[in-house]
């Protein structure tokens, strides 16, 4: 017998007809992110400004703890597979919360620092593809729009908020801001230790030899590389262009409206982004993702925020519709699914950084930033016209 009661197979309309543990977990979605956030985005300061990291290990250290969070997550589902979605969660949550408590001796020590950094990327990696399949866990495929899209909603609030919390206490009051995150981890874990264990997943699984990448879903995963590797642009260089041409300030309204709207349209757009053919739904999301970085190259007020607000739809549609397809082409259990579409945003972000930074220099060199978006969008409406005649090859799983 457990606290929160046993999932239903079956959701009534609405999210008022939530059971318990999806509840949690929606709950969890938002607090889990508000606390991971406090902290992460302020990494770089910490390891240069604090302990004295030379930038260069810095961005090393950064870029392969994002490599683990990422391609980790096929090593997350296979785990789930053997042991069960809600003891990953525990084992991904008891890591993530030793990772937090690991910060406070980091904060005399680059060695403890970064390996607690190490710790909550493995916790990270390991949570998420477990989290998304108890939560759609014998849920009709009608019903997992809803409840995607708003974990994903949640998420991004806490995504957002958490910095905004934590900014003023990060530099001034470090070992309170730490103490405070581990207890909000530890509790977490407490409260997913209550959750009813699943029932076992019926379908056959692949022999050893073909077990962590067999019934990949392929498209779906194809695309989700070439998506984060277009978005990662707009991620990583686009306080460098906006700070100077506009404010911190402004740049901080843009990533606040950002965040609103992606909190907001991802529910209200769910259904609708779920009945769209995958081939149209690469068009929509591409197309708004280029002309976001079109836009974006006019550096005005205006042109930046209007950028970003098209970038986000784009990242709407694209993100959601990829899981949607992700898991309807493949034959492998939900978890395994998330976690080799987590591995192929990995990939896509790993590229995206190569390349990035040289094109963006180059861009410089030549006198003009705007032509590094204007390059980036080009890219962004030339994927659909390669991807769509592929798109419309219906996978095992439809």
């Amino acid at each position: 017998m457990t606290l929160l009661g046993k999932p239903r197979g079956r959701l009534r309309p609405g999210l008022a007809r939530l059971t318990g543990p999806q509840r949690f977990l929606l709950a969890g979605s938002f607090l889990i992110p508000l606390g991971s956030f406090a902290v992460l985005p302020f990494m770089s300061v910490l390891l240069h400004q604090r302990l004295g990291m030379g930038l260069g290990a810095v961005g090393v250290v950064l870029a392969v703890a994002s490599l683990v969070q990422f391609s980790g997550g096929v090593v997350g589902g296979a785990i789930a597979g053997r042991i069960g979605l809600r003891r990953t969660m525990l084992l991904a949550l008891v890591i993530r919360t030793a990772g937090f408590a690991c910060f406070l001796p980091g904060l005399r020590s680059p060695a403890a620092a970064v390996l607690a950094l190490f710790l909550v990327s493995v916790g990270a990696a390991l949570y998420l593809p477990a989290n998304k399949a108890y939560l759609i866990h014998e849920v009709d495929e009608g019903r997992r729009p809803l409840l995607l899209s708003a974990s994903s909603s949640a998420l991004n609030a806490g995504m957002a908020l958490g910095p905004l919390a934590a900014a003023p206490f990060v530099l001034s009051a470090s070992a309170g801001l730490f103490t405070a995150v581990t207890v909000l981890f530890a509790a977490i874990t407490v409260g997913h230790a209550l959750l009813p264990g699943e029932s076992p997943d019926r379908r056959p699984e692949p022999s050893r030899g073909e077990r962590a990448f067999s019934g990949l879903a392929v498209l779906p995963f194809a695309t989700t590389v070439l998506s984060l590797y277009v978005f990662m642009f707009f991620q990583h260089y686009l306080a460098l262009y906006a700070v100077p041409r506009t404010s911190a300030t402004y740049y901080g309204l843009v990533l606040a409206v950002y965040a609103l709207l992606l909190v907001v349209a991802q529910p209200l757009l769910a259904d609708w982004i779920a009945a769209l053919p995958y081939a149209r739904a690469l068009r929509c999301g591409f197309g708004a993702m280029a002309a976001g970085m079109a836009t974006l190259a006019v550096g005005n007020h205006a042109a930046i925020m209007a950028g970003a607000l098209l970038v986000c739809l784009g990242e709407i549609a694209l993100f959601f519709k990829n899981d949607l397809e992700a898991l309807a082409r493949s034959t492998r259990a939900p978890a395994v699914v998330f976690g080799h579409q987590r591995l192929a945003a990995g990939i896509g972000a790993f590229a995206s950084g190569m390349a990035g930074g040289e094109g963006y220099q180059l861009a410089e060199h030549m006198g003009g930033t705007g032509l590094f978006w204007v390059v980036v969008a080009a890219q962004g409406a030339l994927l659909p016209l390669l991807l769509g005649r592929w798109s419309t090859v219906r996978g095992p799983g439809r």
